[in-house]
């Protein structure tokens, strides 16, 4: 998160590392849709990767804000998705916390979707994102990723202030 704070291209492939790593902790401790999200991030930050290295226009290397239009969008998409992954692990699996993981993953993936696009709010999404992940690893007795969670929350508000110094305001 440090070097997509900093905005550097590496945050792409120390994320797929990390992500890696983290998929098969989560899948073990039955937390099916924390390791769906870093299957979806795998995804995410490869895309993000390419889109860094070869934006099709200048907007694209800066950081912008959301377009108000695209705001109730992304709010349906969030819980649509939240709703049905939450569903379909309640259903179909021994997922633990089934809808709260859920919910917490659907705005982790359009945070993710947002650092990819280079929009600032991604920042505050991350924010919701790392409080919530703090009580689930709380709960789950996972006090590392708990701590881990921590430190993000810092680093997401450290991220939005950054960036929040270098916005362009979206036309």
């Amino acid at each position: 998160m440090i070097l997509t704070l900093k905005q550097n291209i590496w945050c792409f492939p120390v994320g797929l590392t990390n992500v890696t790593i983290s998929l098969f902790l989560f899948y073990f401790e039955h937390l099916y849709a924390d390791a769906l999200q870093q299957l979806f991030y795998i995804v995410l930050l490869v895309y993000g990767w390419y889109a860094w290295l070869h934006p099709t226009n200048k907007a694209e290397i800066s950081v912008t804000l959301l377009k108000r239009k695209d705001l109730p969008l992304l709010i349906i998409a969030i819980f649509a998705c939240a709703l049905t992954l939450g569903s379909s692990l309640y259903r179909f699996t021994n997922a633990s916390l089934p809808f709260i993981d859920a919910t917490a993953t659907s705005f982790a993936f359009a945070a993710q979707y947002l650092v990819a696009r280079k929009k600032i709010e991604n920042w505050l999404l991350w924010v919701l994102v790392n409080v919530a992940y703090i009580a689930i690893y709380l709960y789950k007795e996972m006090p590392l990723y708990a701590v881990l969670a921590a430190v993000y929350l810092v680093l997401a508000v450290a991220g939005y202030r950054n960036w929040k110094k270098q916005i362009i305001p979206a036309g």
